[in-house]
């Protein structure tokens, strides 16, 4: 294992690599999701029917660049939630597996659900400012508008022009939702790889790598996506609203659902699907490679004394 350095630095890096590939995904996620927001049903326009209908739309009208709106931002939070994710999550686990069981190599469900949930509450805080303007930039559409309007030139435009408008509340608005999403997705992410590569291995003797971590990855990514579609569905709204328009993540899911219906929080879940399956199974399959070449470097140049201190 990578010290906790060297693993926020490879996480970090597989995400960067992941989000490349997903990110338009993510941005018509993010325009369905906003679609007929707080608008009963039948009164709601369809401007976007789905995955490829948004994707060919956003094409038609607003080109690539509009697909990969807010890719700058999006890098800089991979970084800081996958790191985080990623870096903190196996100290975390040992660390509690020593607490409760004098062992640190004791593989358990609950310590690991719960270093997952931390680890990722941890990266969610620190990247939420450029989840926030990541949204507003994604939502934006000069053609076809759907949900709050933010017309900034890029992210730092948007992060100034929040800052200016309304502080660091407005920096840090919704990072209780961000919170939350991010303790659902990353408290199954890592436990169902791990657990899915476990029991690949055993029962159907698949040996360790790449075919091993593409089949773990996947089984994580779905399992990642209903869990944390309505959280992820309230965040989104929270970071896009300009104003009190909900005044928290319980309020903000009442009126969603007593507007549009129950259904209403799983808007966009195809979408999501599609950007989280390969981004899951891009990073996760990334990091194991990242993280021996991590490890690589840190056994050439880090003397053992130095490891265990970082």
């Amino acid at each position: 294992m990578s010290t906790t350095i060297g693993s926020f630095l490879a996480g970090g890096i597989a995400a960067c690599g992941a989000v490349t590939v997903t990110h338009s995904f993510e941005t018509v996620k993010i325009r369905l999701q906003l679609q007929g927001e707080l608008q009963a049903k039948g009164d709601a326009a369809k401007k976007y029917n789905g995955v490829l209908h948004g994707i060919k739309t956003i094409l038609q009208n607003e080109g690539p660049k509009g697909l990969f709106r807010g890719i700058g931002s999006a890098y800089v939070y991979q970084v800081l939630l996958n790191g985080c994710r990623l870096g903190f999550y196996e100290p975390i686990r040992s660390n509690v597996t020593s607490v409760f069981y004098n062992d640190p190599t004791v593989q358990s469900l609950g310590a690991n659900v719960f270093a997952g949930a931390a680890s990722g509450v941890i990266g969610a805080a620190a990247g939420s400012p450029f989840f926030l303007v990541k949204t507003r930039l994604q939502s934006y559409s000069p053609f076809l508008p759907v949900g709050t309007q933010h017309n900034y030139k890029n992210s730092i435009d948007g992060l100034s022009k929040i800052y200016r408008g309304e502080g660091i509340k407005g920096i840090y608005r919704g990072v209780g939702a961000a919170m939350i999403r991010t303790s659902f997705g990353s408290s199954v992410q890592l436990p169902t790889y791990f657990f899915a590569k476990r029991r690949l291995n055993r029962h159907l003797g698949i040996e360790e790598g790449p075919a091993l971590h593409l089949a773990s990855s996947a089984a994580s990514g779905f399992v990642v996506c209903c869990v944390m579609h309505p959280p992820d569905t309230i965040m989104a709204r929270m970071y896009n609203q300009t104003g009190n328009l909900y005044q928290g993540v319980f309020d903000c899911l009442y009126k969603t659902i007593r507007t549009e219906g129950v259904l209403a929080i799983y808007k966009g879940f195809f979408a999501h699907l599609a950007r989280i399956l390969p981004h899951t199974i891009i990073t996760l399959s990334l990091a194991e490679q990242t993280n021996k070449l991590m490890r690589r470097v840190e056994d050439r140049f880090l003397s053992d004394s130095l490891r265990d201190k970082i």
